[in-house]
């Protein structure tokens, strides 16, 4: 048991009720999904007038990679409702993952602290005797 009461039976079971739920993770993307409005620069388009929001509006996907930005535009209508659900079940498999490691490193706590079955008895240690050229 660790100090706060927990066997380690009820860790192991809180592990695999995690990795089953990691198992059923749908389709998912990182990134963040963003609402663009913009102005074409035309000086008689109803976008140059002050205080017009412009064309629009347009989604952008961002996210990072190797350290860069990459952005890529997503069509409107369901493949926003789509683009937000993936994120989202992006967003559950990194807090299911960050569980899943919190409750490795308890089980492995508990481990450490139980005496080793596996220890061999004896003062002994498992020697074998080499032959020296004489």
């Amino acid at each position: 048991m660790l100090p706060d009461g927990t066997p380690i039976e009820q860790l192991l079971s809180q592990r695999q009720t995690v990795k089953s739920q990691i198992a059923a993770v749908g389709d998912m993307r990182p990134g963040s999904l963003v609402e663009r409005h913009r102005k074409c620069g035309k000086p008689n388009c109803h976008c140059a007038k002050h205080g017009a929001q412009g064309h629009g509006p347009d989604w952008i996907l961002t996210r990072e990679v190797n350290g860069k930005t990459v952005t890529r535009a997503v069509p409107g209508g369901s493949a926003v409702q789509q683009t937000r659900a993936q994120i989202e079940e992006y967003k559950r498999f990194r807090e299911l993952i960050r569980e899943l490691i919190q409750v490795n490193e308890r089980i492995c706590d508990l481990r450490l602290r139980q005496p080793d079955a596996a220890a061999p008895s004896g003062d002994k240690k498992n020697r074998t005797r080499r032959r020296v050229p004489r």
